[in-house]
């Protein structure tokens, strides 16, 4: 694997870049190295994070807004202060039912994420 190394300990929002990653979706990268990676992301009221799968562990924590998560079969409501785990290879999403940002936490680094 090509190594990701973070370049630096410290990582200031206001000094990170918005990726706009979808309709009413963007993220920050704010924190990695070659096993863990942090990544905020914003969503616009109505905006989804369509169903996908990977092969990383995830936790999400719901820094705020209102967010029906599909994990698997499983479709439930989350808001501010809940959190998600999705395990590796399982099919998830998330429609964004009152603006919010989502903390994701990703093992290892989400290779795809990273600007070549």
């Amino acid at each position: 694997m090509e190594s990701f190394g973070s370049s630096k300990e410290f990582f200031y929002t206001e000094d990170m870049e918005w990726e706009k990653v979808g309709e009413g979706v963007s993220r920050q990268i704010m924190g990695y190295d070659d096993k863990i990676m942090l990544v905020k992301v914003k969503f616009e009221e109505g905006s989804q994070g369509y169903a996908h799968e990977h092969y990383h562990s995830q936790a999400t924590y719901v820094a705020s807004g209102t967010f029906e998560f599909t994990i698997g079969d499983q479709v439930k409501t989350v808001k501010g202060g809940d959190s998600v785990y999705i395990p590796p290879h399982a099919l998830h999403g998330a429609i964004c039912k009152e603006s919010g940002v989502l903390i994701d936490v990703f093992s290892p680094i989400r290779e795809d994420f990273m600007k070549k």
